[in-house]
């Protein structure tokens, strides 16, 4: 019997019996070309309504099971005073990192999280959240602290005054996890049931361990159980090539954990690596298409790519004795350049929808 989107998701987290597995290319920006009037990339992320507007066109025309709502990485680093540019039909980008010197982490000023983007991506995620909730489970995105400090600094510059000016990067991070506390205490004033975290840097090309739970995740688990007790069901979104799973899947536990594959990258762990070592025992993953193919694919193409990754995912959860902790998706973002091929994100839904059937 066919589900509902609600019922499958749900029985999606909890490993229940689905008709089909559940699916959701991370189709964010793109959508606002689904918009009756034409609308750039800087309207839509300037203007909630427009914001909201999109995710709703978007569920309408591609009929996926879930969303939440990611604007893009600069969205913190904007409001607290780094100089963002905004091409008409992209991702915006910090062109002007507001931290030059070791004594500006220490002057951060946090804003009101409802002014500025923060502002439209919660007003946004408050009406398309009572759009869709009836249809859809729906989710709030939030930068963690050291994703949102890198995008304020420079990810190089950060990173070596780790070492050199160590002080003066923690007293930044306390600034960032104040303003991610303010921020999610907004979300937990919008009626999206879920909030997903973009914890990026816990990834082993770039941090072992010990420097991981120094620089994000002591801030990280202060949060985590914030997301608990403001009512959201706590996500975080991974796109690094090596993350941290053992901490942010098995540690953290959180309900649903997003990540990337990248094949060419000794040690990135597959879908079905995955769910073999028992990351899916707990955790919904999502995964794993590569973004990019929503740009270079034809929709033959990538329908091949959905049907084998949902049959490798099949495999590997009746190999675990698991029924359905897995959603087909892109590993990061869907790129919402008008290169973008919109055929090629309902080739996915529909590929899944007709071979996503599992029994074990």
């Amino acid at each position: 019997m066919a589900m509902s989107h609600i019922e499958r998701a749900v029985a999606s987290i909890q490993d229940k019996p689905v008709d089909r597995l559940s699916v959701y290319p991370i189709a964010c920006g793109v959508n606002r070309r689904l918009l009756s009037t034409p609308t750039s990339y800087s309207e839509w992320a300037n203007d909630p309504r427009k914001f909201a507007e999109a995710a709703i066109a978007g569920f309408k025309y591609f009929d996926w099971d879930w969303y939440f709502g990611l604007m893009d990485l600069s969205v913190m680093a904007g409001d607290v005073g780094a100089g963002v540019r905004f091409d008409e039909q992209n991702t915006p980008f910090v062109v002007d990192p507001l931290i030059k010197n070791p004594e500006d982490y220490e002057k951060l000023k946090i804003p009101d999280v409802h002014k500025g983007r923060c502002g439209v991506i919660l007003e946004g995620t408050k009406m398309f959240a009572e759009r869709l909730g009836k249809e859809i489970i729906t989710s709030g995105f939030i930068e963690g602290p050291l994703l949102a400090l890198t995008q304020t600094a420079g990810a190089e510059k950060v990173f070596m005054d780790m070492y050199n000016h160590r002080t003066a990067v923690h007293a930044a991070l306390k600034s960032f996890t104040t303003f991610d506390e303010d921020f999610a205490k907004a979300f937990g004033q919008t009626p999206a049931p879920g909030l997903c975290w973009d914890y990026l840097w816990g990834s082993y090309s770039c941090l072992g361990d010990e420097q991981y739970e120094e620089f994000e995740g002591k801030y990280a688990r202060g949060l985590n159980k914030l997301t608990a007790d403001v009512g959201k069901a706590f996500c975080i979104h991974n796109c690094a090539d090596l993350p941290h799973l053992d901490t942010q899947i098995k540690a953290f536990k959180p309900v649903i954990y997003s990540m990337a594959y990248y094949p060419l990258i000794p040690g990135s762990p597959s879908p079905k690596e995955a769910i073999m070592k028992g990351y899916a025992d707990g955790t919904l993953l999502a995964g794993n298409i590569d973004p990019q193919a929503f740009v270079r694919s034809t929709p033959e193409k990538i329908e091949k790519t959905t049907i084998n990754l949902i049959q490798e995912v099949k495999t590997a959860l009746c190999a675990k004795g698991l029924h359905s902790r897995y959603v087909i998706a892109s590993g990061c973002e869907v790129p919402p350049a008008l290169s973008t091929k919109l055929e090629n994100i309902k080739t996915v839904i529909d590929t899944t929808k007709k071979y996503g059937q599992i029994t074990c």
